[in-house]
């Protein structure tokens, strides 16, 4: 029986994982990838829609069975893998597992392409010769190169079809010139608007989750790809900068659940007009007394900083998600 997610990507199976492991297992699951792999599964995130239950349980369990097949042959070899998931799985899930962790294991020709959707591939390779089309299209999954086919336009159809119909041996060279060129092209052309709501709402709380550092290079790195994405990530997240934004009852709600210390520390190489805007909202004597405390504190590492920016940050967060507070959140709140 085919399972409902045999049609996604991998990406695409990774951000439906990290969806389905939730908020908090996901900023843990990101904080131990490298850059590229976070800008790419945060992609599909905002691409993807919400994903019905039947299909959130057949993704956890497919990574549960790939897992297990991966610890069985990194433990004993196929052999032993072969052996262990005959007996736990019966021979057709065995072979289908080991079959597909082979797969993975062996580097195809145009790889890169193998997971990215359709619909990107049609848009940079649809002014190509017909026969680099044929070319790419042979080096696909059926179902995707299907896809792609179907896609572009109907009067070169026939003639790509004919011209993959005809291909026999292409000589490795010529394919890995053609890998080069698709590379670059990809670069430049490929560049989404990802703004569906829900995938948008789930990183913005894989987002409130991380620590500081990884929250503010996400923020960077988008910045750099999609100014307009990212203030529309900042609009549904809070960051510390944002406390002074608060309105006064808000933000004296908010100064009586912090560790002075770490409003102190917090403070540290903050803006003044921050500063006075929390000063004002103080008592005169606590607010002397958080003066003296940054005063005489010295140096202290960013990394101290942007902890104690982190803690204040998740309370402001827990009041607002109690409802004690009011975040405004651009144009969209009416308060009365």
């Amino acid at each position: 029986m085919a399972t409902i997610s045999k049609g996604f990507s991998g990406k695409q199976k990774a951000a439906a994982l990290l969806i389905a492991l939730g908020p908090e297992i996901s900023a843990q699951v990101l904080k131990s990838c490298k850059e590229a792999e976070i800008e790419r599964v945060t992609t599909e995130i905002f691409a993807m829609k919400k994903i019905s239950e039947d299909t959130k349980e057949d993704i956890l369990q497919e990574c549960y069975e790939m897992s297990l097949a991966h610890e069985y042959l990194s433990a004993g070899g196929e052999g032993y893998a072969r052996e262990v998931l005959l007996r736990a799985l019966g021979p057709q899930k065995a072979e289908e597992l080991l079959n597909r962790l082979a797969a993975r294991r062996r580097i195809h020709p145009f790889d890169f392409i193998r997971e990215t959707d359709p619909v990107q591939l049609i848009s940079f390779i649809q002014n190509e010769h017909p026969q680099t089309i044929a070319l790419i299209l042979s080096h696909l999954p059926p179902n995707q190169a299907g896809a792609i086919l179907a896609g572009l336009d109907p009067g070169m159809q026939a003639d790509i079809a004919q011209r993959i119909a005809s291909m026999d041996r292409t000589a490795p060279e010529v394919v890995k010139d053609v890998e080069n060129i698709l590379k670059k092209k990809r670069c430049m052309v490929l560049s989404q608007d990802y703004t569906s709501v829900g995938g948008l709402e789930f990183l913005v709380k894989i987002l409130n989750r991380v620590d500081r550092s990884t929250e503010k290079g996400i923020l960077e790195r988008l910045e750099e790809s999609d100014s307009e994405l990212t203030e529309n990530i900042r609009k549904l997240m809070f960051v510390f900068e944002d406390i002074g934004q608060l309105d006064d009852r808000s933000l004296q709600r908010v100064l009586r659940d912090i560790d002075t210390k770490d409003l102190a520390m917090a403070l540290k190489g903050s803006k003044e007009d921050l500063k006075e805007r929390i000063f004002k909202n103080m008592s005169a004597r606590a607010a002397e007394m958080l003066r003296d405390d940054i005063a005489v504190s010295g140096p202290v590492r960013l990394r101290a900083v942007e902890e104690a920016q982190q803690r204040i940050v998740n309370v402001v967060r827990r009041l607002d998600e109690a409802e004690e507070i009011v975040i405004s959140r651009g144009g969209d709140d009416v308060i009365v």
